[in-house]
């Protein structure tokens, strides 16, 4: 069964498209992304602004062309924190339904969070010891505290990078001062994390898809030059070439950022918060060891239909 998966969220509006055998295989078809920013200039208000909800639904048009092309048999919609958060959803929800025919599933945190393990946990070796899984995205970012016998604890923050950068709107290039208000905020509401953490023996952290993809592409090809990162599923960051990276996004303009090799365009304005938030998580815990995986929610969403669990 060819099977499309929309993932619809805070930043971008992702479709995967793969097929699923009989034997509860399944083969990715298609990958493709659509940066239609839906917290853009609203989300602190929780609300989707007019010009989102248009770039939302050209997005979502764009999506079903392609679908269509692949002649996919079920199509799946799920929205995350964007989406969930908004006051005004219901007429983004109801303008892909009369307009497109599209039923949108708007999930709670906890229920992307368990998404997103489905997807890591298939691509990334998790064994006995606790792993941490964290996925930042645009509006929220979903913590998994988890080992190869599932999830032992999970929770979604409303401090993805999108929400972030329009909070702080911090300078360009931005300053020690606007870092260290960033990571006061993030230290704050990180208590429910650094509470949870007191009963595990944490050492690696495996960083799910979107910044994480950008982070290890742009690390990869400095280190790796020979090395194909988009066929791989995985990626072992050693935490210097992390640091390094680190220290020269953080020192970076717009402008310099937007010509840097491997850099996602659409994560041009988004990617030094990104590495901000990444690097107090590794500071503040001891990480040891860090982990990229391309496998995050829409590979999630497709084990689950595997396993009618969604």
């Amino acid at each position: 069964m060819r099977t499309a998966i929309i993932d619809i969220g805070t930043n971008t509006i992702n479709l995967l498209i793969a097929d699923i055998r009989e034997d509860k295989t399944y083969n990715i078809i298609l990958e493709t992304a659509y940066p239609a920013k839906l917290g853009k200039g609203g989300i602190i208000n929780l609300t989707i602004v007019p010009e989102a909800i248009e770039r939302g639904i050209t997005a979502l048009k764009i999506h079903l062309d392609t679908i269509e092309k692949y002649s996919a048999d079920k199509v799946v919609c799920i929205a995350t924190s964007a989406m969930r958060d908004a006051t005004n959803r219901s007429e983004f929800i109801g303008r892909a339904k009369q307009e497109l025919n599209i039923d949108v599933k708007v999930v709670d945190g906890n229920t992307e969070a368990g998404l997103i393990y489905d997807g890591v946990k298939q691509v990334t070796p998790i064994g006995k010891q606790p792993v941490l899984i964290l996925d930042i995205g645009g509006g929220s970012n979903e913590f998994i505290i988890a080992n190869s016998s599932g999830v032992m604890w999970k929770h979604s923050f409303n401090l993805g990078v999108a929400r972030l950068l329009e909070m702080f709107s911090p300078s360009d290039p931005i300053t020690k001062e606007d870092i260290k208000r960033v990571e006061t905020h993030i230290r704050t509401e990180l208590h429910p994390l650094f509470t949870a953490l007191r009963q595990y023996s944490i050492d690696t952290l495996i960083g799910a898809s979107g910044s994480f993809d950008t982070t290890a592409a742009m690390i990869a090809a400095i280190h790796h030059p020979h090395f194909d990162i988009t066929q791989a599923t995985s990626y072992h960051i050693p935490l210097f070439y992390f640091k390094e990276l680190y220290h020269k996004l953080v020192k970076s303009t717009y402008k310099e950022r937007f010509n840097m090799n491997k850099m996602a365009i659409h994560r041009v304005d988004t990617i030094v918060i990104a590495v901000i938030f990444i690097n107090f998580i590794l500071r503040e815990l001891s990480i040891e060891e860090l982990w990229q995986c391309s496998f995050a929610l829409k590979e999630g969403s497709i084990y689950q239909i595997i396993n009618n669990q969604l």
